[in-house]
């Protein structure tokens, strides 16, 4: 098992924040959310780490770390920044957005799956939306799935609560055979629309192909850091032992 953490871009929504670093070098209790993340990865076994680099790509150099940089990082979405790591699709890894603090048992779990592609997702997810959010449907996304775990829509815009089982993390697992099916949508699409795709719209497409793509629920214990009131709050979370980030 590998990891392919995806740290390409710079994360316009905190400001000065990412001014002179990654958005991922940002501290919450003391520690970057990036050396807080590889932390995790290796207390649950997972020692080939690889990081998708774009801005600021020479701060994200770590011993025992390996970097591929996305030299689209400027004008490309997530995707892209994936297919970078094509050459590690041979075996299953974990991928990971730079940009979110997760506990051990989110890992433990991917691990553990049996399925080709897996997605963690919070249940709990309201109650951290409405802490980030004045209203949570400004930014949170639909995502359905069925009693057999299978994923019947994910990453639309939502128009009530009720289109929302859970929210997805910016954390799953690709088997192989997973990633071949990734490779087969994206060569289909053209570069401008390879450009824009961002990672939810690749696992609906992947599910609207026929693929099964698998969830994986986790109940809090993590956070998202997308802007200057993230940080706050993942700071009072850290404070209040609730991020589930100590790592013994």
């Amino acid at each position: 098992m590998k990891a392919i953490i995806l740290a390409a871009g710079r994360g316009k929504r905190l400001k000065d924040f990412t001014e002179d670093k990654p958005k991922c070098l940002n501290r919450i209790g003391g520690r970057t959310i990036f050396d807080r993340q590889i932390t995790v990865l290796r207390s649950c076994g997972i020692d080939e780490i690889i990081v998708v680099t774009g801005y600021r790509a020479e701060m994200l150099k770590k011993p025992g770390v390996k970097t591929i940089f996305n030299p689209k990082w400027h004008n490309s979405n997530m995707v892209v920044s994936l297919l970078s790591a094509e050459k590690e699709f041979g075996e299953p890894a974990i991928v990971s957005y730079s940009d979110i603090v997760y506990e051990k048992s989110a890992i433990r779990g991917l691990v553990e799956e049996k399925e080709e592609a897996v997605v963690a997702y919070d249940l709990d997810w309201e109650a951290l939306w409405r802490a980030r959010f004045t209203d949570p449907l400004e930014d949170a996304e639909s995502f359905k799935i069925g009693s057999d775990r299978r994923i019947k829509e994910i990453g639309r815009k939502a128009n009530s609560l009720f289109d929302i089982q859970g929210q997805y993390m910016g954390l799953m697992r690709f088997s192989p055979l997973a990633f071949s099916w990734i490779l087969e949508i994206t060569r289909k699409e053209t570069p401008d629309c390879l450009n824009r795709m961002d990672m939810t719209t690749l696992l609906q497409t992947t599910i609207q192909g026929g693929y099964p793509v698998y969830g994986m629920p986790v109940k809090g214990g993590w956070c998202e850091i997308d802007t200057a009131r993230d940080l706050k709050l993942a700071e009072r979370l850290c404070a209040e032992n609730k991020l589930g980030i100590t790592v013994g």
